[in-house]
């Protein structure tokens, strides 16, 4: 018998949300951020932070609770963390934002 953090098919808030933190510090690693490396390595975070972002969303109840609202500020926490994942994609191939002219 294994827990249902191990189990795809079982409702986990906990695994949807280490997913995208994991990816999140990855993408950190990756990025070398301070100096935004270009690397098309980022891809992989962003696909592990979007199917945990989805497996948080299948958490979600149909009648409102505190679980409800959590569950809803958990949803907010992954969308940020993947917008930063994103954003560590995206920004070291447009160079127009940091041009000095």
């Amino acid at each position: 018998m294994r827990p249902p953090i191990f189990n795809p098919r079982a409702h986990s808030l906990l695994r949807g949300s280490l997913l995208v933190l994991i990816s999140l510090a990855v993408a950190l690693l990756l990025s070398d951020f301070p100096h935004n490396r270009a690397t098309p390595l980022l891809i992989l975070p962003v696909l592990f932070a979007i199917a945990g972002t989805a497996d948080t969303i299948r958490c979600m109840q149909r009648r409102w609770s505190f679980y409800h609202a959590g569950v809803i500020l958990c949803i907010y926490m992954d969308l940020m963390a993947l917008c930063m994942i994103l954003f560590f994609l995206l920004y070291p191939y447009a160079r127009w934002i940091a041009s000095s002219q």
